[in-house]
């Protein structure tokens, strides 16, 4: 939308002034003394009629409050400031020099190497940005090949050393700003983990570079002097609760916010360690956590988790997820994922996780519904096909059933319906990824040993 303006009236702007006449300096006339009227070129009537203008407009200046002079406050004595002085250059400013010889070399060689970037990305070059980043998620840097200069590339690599530098050494002097993530690694078990994000732990503990964290029942030290004390006396070798699950060397405990607080609180605070947006930390006694562990001669090392509300107006099978960092891409994730399906199977209620998801569990979350949407088509031998009969079957909310299926174009509008299309391509895919990966780390429902919690 445009808007049109009108010129300004220059007369009528000079009718509606009504300021004072100004004396030769600039300056209201206080008085009629001030001004001369004497003059031997003004004839007595012209005289007179500017006599009576006069005192109109010192009667007019009478009823206004008195204005201050210029003179009366400020020193006229100052001289102005003379070339060299150290007030010249702040007031005429700094002078607009030509550029020298050197600086067009430089900038017409910066130019020529702008120019030989491509205009834009090929497809395969495409194809393998998406999938360093739907491999990698946020755990890495994204390729930045092609998509800039190589000048700009190492331009920016040399600001981002630059930037790394500093922030270290602000965090080794104990500047860093408080919010910050101030805890950089965390000793858990026979790793050493980089953390990503900044957790909520005491001021004591978090001004800390490093943490160390007994690997079963959670709790954080300062040094590696008290861990080894308190590991020669703790008697956790798994997390508290009940065992529900167990096959081969993986098992699954449900462990009560509320019977376990203290646990649940220091599970909380290590997962906020690697999700942005987790905000659950002290308030676990409406939660129910499950806790994916394996096991091996030591005990049962934590692999990860998911929270449930106890009481959820939602339906939600899941508040928070987490595979711990060195057990990502080697299949556990969807594991908890299927997990939380398979309660909600035996719950018999449609589950869905509670949004925001990170983008780590988003990627997670839509390869597991491809994954049962492909299985489900596979299997099925009809001619019609119900979005409601899957989410029954599969457990699966039929929101994500239809996002699913219209991210892999099986969706179609057509006469009036919405028509599912069985692409074969993406079934055998399917069907050759399954068996190259082999059913270890699959959930087995015949080894799950739980009943849903009353008033849930």
């Amino acid at each position: 939308m445009f808007f049109s303006f009108a010129p300004l009236d220059l007369k009528q702007a000079a009718n509606q002034d009504e300021s004072p006449p100004r004396t030769p300096t600039g300056n209201a006339p206080s008085s009629e003394s001030d001004i001369d009227v004497s003059s031997p070129n003004i004839s007595l009537d012209e005289s007179l009629a500017k006599e009576l203008s006069l005192k109109d407009s010192v009667s007019d200046l009478s009823h206004r409050p008195k204005r201050r002079r210029f003179h009366d406050s400020y020193n006229f004595n100052m001289k102005c400031p003379t070339p060299g002085s150290p007030f010249y250059s702040v007031l005429t400013g700094p002078r607009h020099t030509a550029p020298t010889e050197r600086q067009m070399r430089y900038k017409e060689k910066v130019s020529e190497m702008r120019k030989k970037r491509n205009s834009g990305l090929l497809k395969e070059q495409k194809d393998k940005h998406m999938e360093h980043r739907q491999s990698h998620g946020n755990n890495r840097e994204p390729l930045l090949e092609n998509i800039t200069s190589d000048y700009d590339l190492e331009l920016f690599r040399k600001a981002q050393a630059r930037a790394s530098e500093d922030l270290e050494k602000l965090r080794l002097q104990g500047q860093v700003p408080e919010g910050s993530n101030m805890i950089k690694t965390i000793v858990f078990g026979r790793y050493e983990l980089d953390t990503w994000y900044h957790s909520p732990y005491p001021e004591e503990y978090a001004r800390l570079g490093r943490l160390y964290m007994c690997e079963f029942c959670l709790k954080y030290m300062k040094s590696q002097t008290i861990l080894r004390r308190h590991m020669a006396k703790c008697v956790w070798k798994h997390p508290p609760g009940d065992e529900i699950y167990r096959k081969g060397n993986i098992s699954v405990f449900e462990v009560d916010g509320k019977k376990n607080k203290i646990y649940c609180q220091n599970l909380c605070l290590l997962a906020k360690l690697f999700l942005d947006h987790k905000t659950l930390y002290y308030d676990v006694e409406p939660f129910l956590f499950y806790v994916m562990t394996e096991a091996d001669n030591t005990g049962c090392h934590l692999v990860g988790y998911f929270s449930k509300e106890k009481n959820s107006f939602l339906n939600y099978n899941v508040s928070c997820i987490l595979t711990m960092p060195q057990y990502m891409r080697q299949g556990y994730g969807k594991m908890l994922i299927d997990f939380s399906y398979l309660l909600s199977k035996v719950e018999e209620k449609v589950g869905s996780p509670e949004r925001p998801l990170s983008d780590l569990g988003l990627i997670s979350y839509r390869s597991y519904w491809k994954e049962v949407l492909l299985r489900y088509l596979n299997q099925f031998q009809g001619k019609e096909i119900s979005i409601k009969e899957i989410s029954q079957e599969t457990a699966v909310n039929p929101v994500d059933i239809v996002s699913t299926l219209q991210s892999l174009q099986m969706l179609k509008y057509w006469k009036g319906k919405h028509l599912v299309l069985k692409r074969q391509d993406l079934i055998d895919d399917w069907k050759a990824k399954e068996t190259k990966r082999g059913s270890s780390k699959t959930i087995d429902p015949t080894a799950l040993k739980w009943t849903p919690p009353k008033g849930t």
